[in-house]
């Protein structure tokens, strides 16, 4: 695996986790949650924005920490990534997950 392949991989899983959150079919906790709100479409809408906002910020504060340029928790530093064929992921993180996280956004 590339680190593009690394990080795009991480988008879809995103993009995944926000449908699975707003789908209401869903059986999610998240979803059950917000069901018990009754919110209307507005805010329905609203409340995805926010939840997209909040899993694309993780995601990608994540991705630049494993590739040192951002803090995990007290420490920043980098981390080698390795694919289970010993490729090396991490050291091209950030501008991918830049591109994939805000660009593509």
């Amino acid at each position: 695996m590339t680190t593009k392949e690394f990080v795009k991989n991480l988008k879809l899983e995103k993009d995944s986790l926000l449908k699975e959150f707003t789908n209401i079919e869903s059986q999610t906790d998240v979803q059950k949650l917000i069901q018990s709100m009754k919110l209307n479409e507005e805010q329905s809408e609203k409340l995805k924005q926010v939840l997209n906002s909040i899993l694309r910020d993780t995601f990608y504060t994540i991705l630049l920490g494993l590739d040192g340029c951002a803090a995990i928790g007290n420490y920043q530093q980098l981390y080698e990534i390795k694919d289970e064929n010993g490729n090396l992921i991490s050291g091209e993180i950030d501008g991918y997950a830049y591109e994939y996280f805000h660009e593509m956004e």
